[in-house]
Formats: structure tokens, C-alpha cells, sequence
């Protein structure tokens, strides 16, 4: 399977170091990781890191609350490009959502996507927090508006992914819309799985005990 080109080697911890942002992208490398994904703070650090290497840097926008206005969204996404961000990983408005306030989370995505202009953008929908109804309605907003992908977690709110998440938006996607599935995905058997039911992306922060299960 190669597991590893399915995954963005992921740091996103409150108190990451220096230290850790070069440990990341060593194994990014070690690895062939497809993405590291950083805060903001980060992304030129971990560009210049890997400016000889084929492996990308994310970065998160509106983070992780996803409540910031989509014009600090976009500012945020423009900057870390400007620094060297290839992909952007955007937290919608789960209270617009829940509000059904459905014009607002489309705008937001469309403001986002036009301002980055053809730079990869995954919409972080945050399933846990999200009845089955909403993630059909994410979905079909994120076909609409043509995001590259629609992203299930941030691992930072009450649970992590499952794997009907991923059943479910598999089923209801466009042909064009492709899933990362992220937060508390901790093991080979469990990310396999996740890939079987429609992710063509994982965000893991256990990225290398992965693969190393797969080399065995």
C-alpha cells in the first residue's frame, strides 16, 4: 500500500519547539511522508527544511475553533502561502452550520479557495461535533463550492475520527472531492481502514509507528 505517500506528518501542539518542526521533517523525509502540517508559526521553518525534497507543507486556518471571520481566514491562508504553505487545512463555522446558515459556510470556503488561487484547500468540517444530517450537508457544500478535499477532524475536539465519518462523506462526495481523514488515528490497522473506505489523505501525528508496521 505505501502508506506513507497517504500521509501529512502532523505537529500541531500548543507548545511544539524548534526541535520538533526539525524532527518532523527529518522523518517527513526518512519516511516519504506526502505533507508535513504545522501551525502557522512553522511553515517557514519546515519549508526551508524541505526546500530539496518533494514532500509539501500544510498549514491549518481558523484553528481549531473555526470561528474567526472568513476575511481573517483568508488573511491567515494568504500569509502561509506567502511563507511557503502548498496546502491549506480551513475550519469552517460549525455554530453557521448547526444555524443552518448554509450561504455563510459556502462563502467562507469560496472566499478561502478564490484567495489562494489553485493552492490545495481542505475544508476541516469537525465530525465529532456533527449529526449525520450536517456531515451529509458539509459534503454536499464542499462539492459545490469545489474544494480540493473535505477534512473530518482537527483532533482537538471531542473524539477523532471514525470510520462511518469517512463511510458516510465516501458516499455522498463528488467524484472530484477526495477525503483526509484526521484525529486520533493511531495505528496501521486503523488507518488501512480508513484508506479501504474512501480517505486518500490521513493527518496523524503517529505517523511513523504507521509505517513501521508496515515494514515489518
Amino acid at each position: 500500500m505505501e502508506i506513507g505517500k497517504y500521509i501529512d506528518h502532523t505537529n500541531l501542539k500548543m507548545d511544539a519547539r524548534e526541535e520538533d518542526i526539525v524532527k518532523l521533517c527529518d522523518e517527513a523525509v526518512k519516511y516519504k511522508f506526502e505533507n508535513v502540517c504545522v501551525n502557522p508559526y512553522y511553515v517557514s521553518l519546515a519549508k526551508s527544511l524541505l526546500k530539496d525534497t518533494n514532500i509539501g507543507v500544510c498549514t491549518v486556518v481558523g484553528f481549531p475553533l473555526g470561528m474567526n471571520t472568513p476575511k481573517v481566514k483568508s488573511f491567515e491562508a494568504l500569509e502561509a502561502i506567502e511563507n511557503g504553505a502548498d496546502e491549506i487545512d480551513m475550519v469552517i463555522n460549525v455554530g453557521a452550520l448547526k444555524d443552518k446558515d448554509y450561504d455563510y459556510v459556502k462563502k467562507e470556503i469560496e472566499l478561502v479557495r478564490d484567495d489562494i488561487d489553485g493552492h490545495i484547500l481542505k475544508v476541516i468540517i469537525e465530525t465529532s461535533l456533527l449529526n449525520e444530517e450536517e456531515i451529509i450537508k458539509m459534503t454536499e457544500i464542499c462539492n459545490e463550492t469545489f474544494a480540493h478535499y473535505i477534512k473530518t477532524n482537527t483532533g482537538f475536539a471531542a473524539r477523532g475520527v471514525k470510520l462511518e465519518d469517512v463511510e458516510l462523506i465516501n458516499k455522498h462526495k463528488s467524484e472530484l472531492l477526495e477525503i483526509k481523514a484526521s484525529g486520533g488515528i493511531k495505528t496501521y490497522e486503523q488507518a488501512s481502514k480508513l484508506i479501504e473506505a474512501g480517505a486518500s489523505r490521513l493527518g496523524t501525528s503517529a505517523s511513523v509507528d504507521i509505517v513501521k508496521v508496515e515494514e515489518k
